[in-house]
């Protein structure tokens, strides 16, 4: 499903049906991205209704925004900061001291051409990653999120993405090669 301006248009107007599409479109990537940032079912759940709440508040902004895909994950990521702040009482947690990122295993839509255990491997790779690398790679390379739009959410620099990213490429690769070495 895709959103169109006009759904946007019509969610700016108070239409409960186009933002009911709306909320199709986005609240299980939502869902994943915080529960990969809490690791928790329910505050998951939470924030993500907090952040359709959020939406809707703001409904008469939506025709402004530039990247709507960039913007809901940047208020999903806000949000849950703001949980983990309250759950560990520290006021200055940053992107930083975020623990363990839970990655969900990538399904392949290609089934086809990548068997289950290439897809198994691949999956395993990317768990090896450390937890912000393995983040900022869940942002760049699922949801497919532009660099930029990545150093606004998580507030570093794009430098840093792609040192990421390019350290996350690395040792997939390796570890696939370990992995096919052993064979």
């Amino acid at each position: 499903m895709r959103l169109e301006n006009d759904d946007i248009r019509k969610i700016v107007n108070g239409d409960e049906f186009a933002f009911n599409r709306f909320m199709e479109h986005y609240s299980s990537r939502l869902y994943h991205y915080a529960f990969a940032l809490l690791g928790q079912k329910e505050p998951a759940e939470e924030i993500v209704s907090d952040v359709f709440f959020e939406v809707w508040k703001n409904r008469k902004d939506l025709e402004q925004i530039n990247n709507m895909d960039a913007w809901i994950q940047t208020i999903t990521y806000r949000k849950a900061i703001s949980f983990l702040r309250k759950e560990t009482g520290k006021c200055d947690l940053l992107f930083d001291e975020i623990g363990e990122f839970i990655f969900d295993p990538v399904q392949s839509p290609d089934e086809e051409m990548i068997s289950k255990e290439e897809i198994a491997r691949i999956n395993e790779a990317i768990q090896q990653l450390p937890p912000k690398c393995k983040h900022v790679f869940f942002l760049a390379k699922v949801d497919g999120l532009p660099y930029k739009d990545i150093a606004d959410i998580l507030n570093i620099s794009v430098k840093t993405i792609n040192n990421h990213i390019a350290f996350a490429l690395e040792e997939i690769a390796k570890n696939l090669n370990l992995v096919l070495r052993k064979k």
